[in-house]
């Protein structure tokens, strides 16, 4: 493959990314946040832009929550123990909530819904409504951790005499692992933030502390959406 074919390559896989909506709202994201954590609550310019971010993102998930909602909806992968489905299905119930709500915040800050004291409240229920939601996550993580790690010690103890990595299953795991052990840090650091927005902590969670943690919570999502490398191959 001669170099102008590599990079034309390469060029359809930024084509690819950002032609996903998901995939600019988390850059937008990641210039809100990193905005916050520049102007660390001052007013300036990394204050303005922050703030005319969120505005600007709240757009991308118009109607976004029916994603979840089809979600809430849908059968769980049988086998699937109770608790988790319990905590699946309440954080889909939660993160639904959150971007249903997070519509009528965006109609208030337009200036199309009026009352600005309801919008604000709503405003709050809405960010305790991700904040349970990334709860939830974390602990569905947890769980299917503790459950993908007890299916590789049984699957090691079979594979005692060969060499574990050469095998496709184990690496599969291995590879569902490192996923959700990611999500997991992700949705940990997502709760940070959260309660720094709704500054619950505010002597501890200081805007500076908020918009780090969304920065870096951000460039996970935008990881996390890249096409996988096997994928980009086969395409």
């Amino acid at each position: 493959m001669s170099t102008l074919d590599a990079t034309r390559a390469e060029l359809a896989l930024v084509v690819l990314y950002l032609n996903k909506a998901e995939a600019r709202d988390k850059i937008c994201r990641a210039i809100q946040y990193g905005s916050k954590f520049l102007s660390n609550g001052e007013p300036g310019t990394a204050q303005n832009v922050d703030k005319s971010t969120s505005l600007a993102r709240k757009v991308f998930r118009l109607f976004k929550f029916v994603n979840d909602l089809h979600g809430l909806i849908s059968p769980t992968p049988q086998g699937t123990p109770l608790p988790i489905i319990l905590l699946g299905k309440s954080k889909n119930a939660l993160l639904s909530t959150f971007l249903f709500l997070d519509q009528i915040v965006w109609l208030g800050r337009s200036g199309i819904y009026k009352n600005k004291e309801r919008t604000e409240l709503i405003g709050r229920i809405s960010l305790f409504c991700w904040m349970g939601s990334s709860v939830c996550t974390s602990l569905v993580e947890l769980a299917e951790l503790g459950r993908l790690s007890r299916s590789m010690k049984k699957l090691e103890k079979e594979l005692k005499n060969t060499d574990k990595y050469q095998n496709e299953a184990y690496n599969d795991k291995l590879k569902k692992s490192n996923e959700r052990s990611l999500a997991l840090v992700k949705a940990g650091m997502d709760i940070v933030v959260a309660v720094g927005l709704l500054q619950l902590a505010p002597k501890k969670v200081t805007p500076r502390v908020t918009g780090g943690f969304g920065f870096v919570t951000s460039l996970i999502s935008c990881y996390q959406l890249l096409p996988s490398p096997t994928k980009s191959k086969t395409n």
